[in-house]
Parts: structure tokens; C-alpha cells; sequence
């Protein structure tokens, strides 16, 4: 594992920046520029900014100054690289302008309600400690369902799209308390919409017994287990998942992000913690509950946790 560093070259705030990436571990990257007083603020999904008058200093106690090109060609040699048209896809905008197409167009205190409830969203999607439960995967998650919704898979696509902006609106990285919290989230910042907002496509207002049925949506991806006639459930689940059925490329970029996440985490307690996680995904009687989801997904899924899981047990 190398960590680089280019060049102050790139103006901002009126100053010049350097950009510090590692050429094959996010985990390591994060953990050096927080030995190094980089907050993680800096960092920019698969980078950190820093300052000019930072460089020396992080060169000094590890990083190699290279040239940016060569730093732009080591990352992408990676696999860590977010592309551009990821970048754009999940920025702030672009997230701000999907939620409000979950929402007719309106006035007054309706457009208020919704307009507050989607900046809080983004704002905590974009939260610095995140890592793979980031802006990204929202989009990619949304981006899942749009698919399953196309293919005809049964359940209330309205429904499912916002509980996935709740989904891990709260990510402390504590399972079960984080899906709990960000169920109670979704009370606290749709109230004030119930009754003035109107869901997109739909002549009623938003209802109280919407925002129940969002909360219950954001609570199946606990356990991932939707009853078999929760329609909605899956379709929550399964664009939550989609990540696994990724191509392996993608899904090691996921995998690296997650442990990243976790960096706090000691790695024998990581390993465990991780296995235990794959194991419970690899024992459901079925991963994926919409037939579209299970043609698409679930034999690249499996084949990528037995993948991740060996490596695991090989580290060991």
C-alpha cells in the first residue's frame, strides 16, 4: 500500500490544495490522515484535500509526492476511483432536485414542509464520517428501485423511494439503534408536510398513515426479511442490496468503503464482525424478493460474498 500526495496545485477558498489518496486502501488512507490531524471533512470519497502548507508535513511522515497526473492514474489503477458521472449523480443538487420529484409541485408551507425535510436528508447523506453509507449509495439505491419499478415489480414505488432516503438518515454505526432512529426520523421531518405536501402522481395529501408505512419501510432493512407479501418491503430491500449483485470490480470498491467506514474497528474484531454480517446476507432463504431483483442480482450477489467471505478467512 502506497499513499501519494500531488502536487498544491488546485485553488479553492483562496488557497492551493493537494490531493492524497492511497493506490489500494481507503481503510489505510483514513487512518493516516487522521494520525495526521486530517479531519474527515477532507475527504472527498475516494480523497482527501489538504492544503498547501500541509504537504511537507505529510510527505515528511509517509506520503510520496508524485506528479497529479500520476496520482490520477495510480487511483484509477485502484479501483478506488469514484468516476465523474457517480460524482454528479449524487451531488448536492442533483440529490435535492430527485427528492423533489417525489413531490407535485406546490406553494406556500407545502413546498417549505418538503423543501426542509430534503435539505436535512442530503445534509446528513453528505455527513464527513460516512464512507460507504454516503450520498452514493442513496443514489445507487434509488437508482435500483427506479429499475425494479420499471420491470413491473409489484408495490408502491412512492413509498419504497422515500423510505430509502430515510433508510440510513441516521448512520452512527450501530445496528438495529441506527434503523430505529432513522424510522423515528421520518415523523419528526414529515409532519409538518402531512395534510399540505402531495406525493408526485397522487390527487390526496400526504397522510399520517404515509409516514407510518415510510417509518415501517425504513425498519425492514434491519434484518432485510420483508414478510412475504410485503410488496414495498421488497422493493426497499432488494435496492438496498443491489450493491452485492454489483460486478466484482464495483462490489471490491463497496467492500473497501465499508471497511473504511470501520475504521475504528480493530481488524480481528472487523473480520469477525464482517463475517457475521455476510453470513446472515448468505443465510437468508432468499437475498433478493422481487423476481426482477433475483434475475438480476442474486447469482453476481452470491458469488461475491463467497468471494469477500474466503478473502476474510484468508487474512485470517
Amino acid at each position: 500500500m502506497t499513499l501519494l500526495i500531488d502536487p498544491a496545485a488546485w485553488a479553492a477558498h483562496d488557497r492551493l490544495w493537494s490531493h492524497l489518496v492511497s493506490d489500494s486502501s481507503l481503510h489505510e488512507l483514513r487512518s493516516f490522515a487522521r494520525a495526521q490531524g486530517v479531519g474527515d471533512r477532507a475527504f472527498d470519497l475516494d480523497h482527501y484535500d489538504v492544503p498547501a502548507d500541509s504537504h511537507d508535513a505529510l510527505v515528511a511522515a509517509g506520503a510520496v509526492p508524485v506528479t497529479g497526473g500520476e496520482l490520477s492514474r495510480r487511483l484509477a489503477g485502484s479501483g478506488l476511483r469514484v468516476p465523474g458521472r457517480e460524482r454528479r449523480r449524487a451531488s448536492r443538487d442533483a440529490l435535492r432536485a430527485r427528492w423533489a420529484t417525489l413531490w407535485a409541485a406546490g406553494g406556500g408551507a407545502s413546498s417549505a414542509a418538503v423543501d426542509a425535510a430534503g435539505r436535512d436528508l442530503v445534509d446528513r447523506w453528505r455527513e464527513p464520517h460516512r464512507v460507504y453509507h454516503s450520498r452514493l449509495h442513496l443514489a445507487d439505491a434509488l437508482d435500483a428501485l427506479d429499475v425494479l419499478v420499471a420491470d413491473g415489480a409489484p408495490g408502491s414505488g412512492w413509498h419504497a423511494a422515500v423510505a430509502l432516503w430515510f433508510h440510513d438518515a441516521v448512520h452512527d454505526g450501530e445496528a438495529g439503534r441506527d434503523e430505529e432512529r432513522s424510522a423515528a426520523l421520518v415523523a419528526g421531518l414529515l409532519a409538518p408536510a402531512v395534510g399540505l405536501a402531495r406525493p408526485a402522481g397522487r390527487d390526496g395529501a400526504l397522510t399520517a398513515g404515509d409516514v407510518s408505512e415510510v417509518a415501517r419501510l425504513v425498519l425492514v432493512t434491519t434484518a432485510h426479511d420483508p414478510a412475504p407479501d410485503d410488496d414495498a418491503g421488497a422493493l426497499v430491500s432488494d435496492a438496498d442490496l443491489a450493491i452485492l449483485g454489483a460486478e466484482p470490480g464495483r462490489y471490491a470498491r463497496y467492500a473497501a468503503q465499508v471497511r473504511a467506514e470501520y475504521g475504528h474497528v480493530p481488524d480481528d474484531a472487523f473480520r469477525a464482525g464482517r463475517a457475521a454480517v455476510l453470513d446472515q446476507l448468505a443465510g437468508l432463504p432468499h437475498l433478493f424478493r422481487s423476481p426482477t431483483a433475483a434475475r438480476r442480482w442474486a447469482g453476481p450477489a452470491a458469488a461475491n460474498l463467497r468471494a469477500e467471505r474466503a478473502a476474510l478467512t484468508a487474512r485470517r
